[in-house]
């Protein structure tokens, strides 16, 4: 046999199909030969045990790996920290799985695909510093800031059929005030079968989750405003950009954001990148409607707050306006702006930490 053929055989790549349970592996050749296939449990002990299988057959080059920030995530950070090469999989489109079929096993074996012919190229988030830590925070805050969201619409429904004495008695003009008159409501449990006393302790008892929901939140906020001005100082100095557009926009880039080649490969995560829409005579641009669609709000927000606040972006608004643009364009035109600049301080930012 040539040393030429044993290069071959023996750079192998992996494809994994991870599910919550269960993670199936293959393994191929350079030639894409399929060498073996089988399916691990989701432990950090089977991590190990899947590891140790792949290299049965050789030494492993690549790894791709669907899901590595939800199901997959534990593994990526495993085969990462034992010096394996993980690559990003994105998800099969539907024609490829209505003419293949569906199973673990294909699933996988399509990533193991994808990264031998080169199609997949992309590194994964790494979910070991600081910048996971704010992702989780952030996390919770957003489904408590839901929650008490929910908890104001039903106080506010309840007092529209509570009766009237307890209605006009609770007269504030908003939902936050209401809540803080409800908080002192003090029904007779022993009546609690009369409409007015189930109303008060009703309307009390969503006062009260209210207010631990606020305490949540203020909590929150806190570690999360040390998290984020430790990891991105640059970066909130500059105009309209807050501690939760911020902390949007490290979790969008990640902790390694050298794995975005360009500021351009920025603006497209973040659904900024300009895409022609001419036709004829009309020539125009539109941004793609893809990307991380929370990051292109966060960005929309900061474009919104420097039209009311930064002298430079309402002069520039002003410029593009007079050349025939619409608003709406110009806009456009500042979130792409805003993406280099947030690009190139987050960079700066993640790089020195």
């Amino acid at each position: 046999m040539t040393s030429a053929l044993l290069d071959l055989q023996e750079a192998l790549v992996c494809g994994v199909d991870a599910h919550k349970s269960t993670h199936h592996a293959v393994v191929l050749n350079r030639l894409g030969v399929r060498l073996g296939d089988r399916e691990f449990g989701t432990t950090a002990f089977a991590h190990q045990q899947m590891l140790e299988w792949m290299t049965e057959f050789g030494s492993i080059s690549r790894v791709g790996v669907e899901s590595t920030g939800t199901y997959a995530a534990g593994l990526t950070r495993h085969l990462r920290a034992e010096g394996v090469s993980v690559v990003e999989i994105n998800t099969p489109h539907a024609h490829t799985r209505a003419h293949k079929g569906k199973d673990d096993a294909i699933d996988a074996e399509a990533a193991a695909r994808k990264v031998l012919a080169g199609e997949a190229m992309s590194e994964p988030k790494d979910t070991t510093g600081a910048i996971e830590s704010i992702r989780v925070l952030r996390v919770a805050r957003d489904s408590a800031v839901k929650s008490r969201t929910v908890a104001l619409t039903q106080l506010g429904d309840l007092l529209v059929t509570a009766p009237t004495a307890l209605r006009e008695s609770i007269n504030a003009a908003t939902n936050r005030g209401k809540a803080s008159q409800c908080a002192k409501l003090r029904p007779d449990s022993a009546r609690v079968g009369e409409p007015l006393h189930a109303a008060k302790f009703a309307l009390r008892a969503l006062a009260r989750r209210i207010a631990s929901f606020d305490a949540e939140i203020t909590e929150l906020d806190r570690h999360l405003e040390r998290l984020v001005a430790r990891a991105a100082p640059t970066l909130i100095s500059k105009v309209g950009i807050g501690i939760g557009n911020a902390a949007q926009l490290l979790i969008t880039a990640g902790q390694n954001i050298d794995r975005l080649t360009s500021e351009a490969a920025f603006a497209r995560l973040c659904g900024v990148a300009p895409i022609p829409v001419s036709s004829g005579r009309t020539k125009r641009m539109r941004l793609h409607r893809g990307g991380d669609r929370q990051a292109n709000r966060a960005l929309y927000m900061i474009a919104i707050c420097r039209l009311k606040y930064d002298p430079k972006t309402i002069t520039y608004v002003e410029r593009r306006l007079s050349e025939g643009l619409s608003k709406k364009d110009a806009i456009r035109c500042v979130k792409r702006f805003i993406a280099r600049e947030v690009y190139n301080d987050l960079k700066h930012d993640l790089n020195t930490t």
